[in-house]
């Protein structure tokens, strides 16, 4: 059962399975987004999605993963170990899971450094 009342169909999406608009998203959304992933989220994914969400509608624009680490540093108190932890968290890497579970369009011309 969702977090939230759930869409009652995953909005569309573009050929690599990106919302197309962030607008649709909710966390019955992302949690369809993430089984489509293999992910089953945890409260340390929902910590990071809600940032990523947070961070979109207060920048207009999706958080460099760099953000998302330092938020992990100081709210997990992870410090060096957050980089890691993003990546255990979303295996196949911050543009290819993260930002399409939390329902941003897909980054062109991403750099995952």
């Amino acid at each position: 059962m969702s977090r939230q009342n759930a869409k009652s169909a995953t909005p569309p999406t573009d050929d690599e399975g990106y919302l197309i608009d962030p607008a649709d998203w909710d966390e019955g959304v992302a949690e369809a987004l993430a089984r489509r992933e293999g992910i089953e989220l945890t409260d340390d994914h929902w910590r990071v999605l809600r940032y990523m969400r947070a961070y979109l509608d207060e920048h207009q624009v999706i958080p460099d993963a760099r953000f998302v680490i330092w938020f992990l540093e100081k709210d997990l108190g992870l410090g060096d170990a957050a980089r890691q932890r993003l990546f255990e968290l979303f295996p196949y890497g911050y543009v290819k899971q993260a930002c399409k579970i939390a329902g941003m369009r897909r980054p062109r011309a991403w750099s995952t450094g």
